[in-house]
């Protein structure tokens, strides 16, 4: 509970008052006026440090209640996370049972189903192999055939190949005395571009400078016409 906020005025007024209706003034007209105000300026200083405890003390004690609300609040939270967690754990629980109720039903009708289909694969197997060893054999005949007409095109293919390797290697020969050639040319043509390059940067510097001075100038007759 909070108090009425008073200012400083209105308290040091409120204090002079209790301090008066003690003591009377009786007990005032006895004493002499510098004393009075002596004693009015003590119990003055007195009172308010007692009313400077009493709120640091009320500070205190209010942080203290705020502590408490919020460790019980936070206590109610973890209570009410964990029953929470717990009916989500059990819903987890019954929906995992659930679905390794259906895993094994599955995997008994796919083991079934798996054996069938060894079986079969192991029939078809046996027909396969039979019909793969006939194929070899006939493939084993066409491969002989087919080997015997590749020597003979390795040999033409060779006879050719060496005619052409020799064809490229002229070819060749005649590319790079070309290559050689556009290379001396480009060579010569980017280095009378370079110098255009250099020529046109001295006269870009010398525009500069010229601009640069240009304003300079400018600045300085601009200053000399203010003051004239």
């Amino acid at each position: 509970m909070q108090g009425p906020n008073l200012s400083s005025e209105e308290l040091n007024e409120a204090i002079k008052g209790v301090f008066r209706s003690s003591f009377g003034e009786e007990f005032k007209e006895s004493i002499s006026a510098e004393i009075w105000a002596k004693l009015e300026e003590k119990f003055l200083e007195f009172m308010e440090n007692r009313l400077k405890i009493s709120v640091e003390r009320q500070k205190e004690l209010t942080l203290l209640e705020r502590i408490v609300r919020v460790e019980e609040e936070l206590k109610a939270l973890r209570e009410l996370e964990e029953k929470r967690f717990e009916s989500l754990m059990r819903e987890m629980n019954a929906r995992f049972e659930a679905m390794n109720e259906r895993f094994e039903a599955s995997q008994k009708e796919m083991n079934t189903r798996f054996e069938a289909t060894n079986a079969r694969f192991e029939a078809l197997q046996k027909d396969m192999n039979t019909r793969f060893e006939a194929l070899q054999k006939e493939m084993n005949t066409r491969f002989e055939a087919m080997n015997a007409r590749f020597e003979a095109l390795q040999i033409d293919m060779n006879t050719r190949f060496e005619a052409m390797n020799a064809r490229f290697e002229a070819l060749q020969r005649d590319m790079n005395s070309r290559f050689e050639a556009l290379q001396k040319e480009m060579n010569a043509r980017f280095e009378a571009m370079n110098a255009r390059f250099e020529a046109l940067e001295k006269r870009m510097n010398f525009m500069q400078w010229l601009i640069t001075g240009g304003f300079a100038f400018l600045g300085v007759l601009l200053a000399l016409l203010k003051f004239l």
